[in-house]
């Protein structure tokens, strides 16, 4: 059992809770897979902290902060973790935001339609409404400008 967990975590990390479900199916009567998760934890092969910074770095480039968050809590990281990375994604939502909108599409919008359709994609991704109202009417020019 714990060569099968050691195996998972060599691919990549894993909250607690995620790896107890995909260990859950082989564990056997006799087997504790809550102790087994405990020893891997104090052996520093398992970590929710890093588990979050890893979905971080993954998703940061192309997901808003309210999508990585609802995906934090999905894989039931604890609270804590998930204040400091909302904290820790918002200071760069607009940056963040106005990278994927420049890669899809790279213009304002000139129709209603248009507009629409942009909102949505940024909004399917995550970004809050303010950061998308920002993008959309053009004031993200003036926001680079500033910060640079």
């Amino acid at each position: 059992m714990k060569g099968r967990a050691l195996g998972y975590l060599s691919r990549r990390e894993y909250s607690r809770a995620e790896l107890a479900r995909k260990l859950a199916p082989f564990a056997e009567e006799d087997d504790n897979v809550d102790a087994l998760l405990d020893i891997l934890e104090t052996e520093g092969w398992l970590s929710d902290s890093r588990f979050a910074e890893s979905l971080i770095h993954r998703r940061s480039s192309r997901m808003g902060a309210s999508r990585i968050v609802n995906e934090l809590k999905q894989h039931a990281v604890g609270q804590t973790l998930i204040e400091e990375a909302s904290a820790q994604l918002r200071e760069t939502e607009l940056a963040r935001a106005q990278s994927v909108w420049r890669k899809k599409f790279g213009h304002l919008p000139e129709t209603q339609a248009e507009r629409a359709k942009q909102a949505r994609f940024l909004a399917a991704r995550g970004f809050l409404g303010a950061t998308i109202g920002k993008i959309l009417k053009g004031l993200d020019e003036d926001w680079a400008e500033g910060g640079e």
